[in-house]
């Protein structure tokens, strides 16, 4: 409750601005996820981060969300 100033919660992304907001890679909608706060693009598998409010629409900066099996030279754990 509040503008959540100072609370050290992740600021949200502004509603209307996701109507302008598109994927650079493929120029498709994008879904705002809010319990990552990220801005999700299904077709690609991959989510934009959202730093104070900020989507972060640089694709180096996008994790990839698709679920792949590890194949060799994957780093995960």
């Amino acid at each position: 409750s509040g503008s959540g100033l100072g609370s050290g919660r992740p600021q949200p992304l502004e509603p209307s601005l996701l109507r302008f907001l598109v994927c650079p890679l493929s120029k498709r909608p994008l879904r705002y996820e809010e319990a990552t706060n990220e801005l999700i693009n299904e077709e690609l598998g991959i989510a934009y981060p959202i730093i104070d409010g900020i989507p972060n629409m640089i694709p180096e900066a996008a994790r990839t969300t698709r679920k792949k099996p590890p194949a060799e030279g994957s780093k995960q754990p």
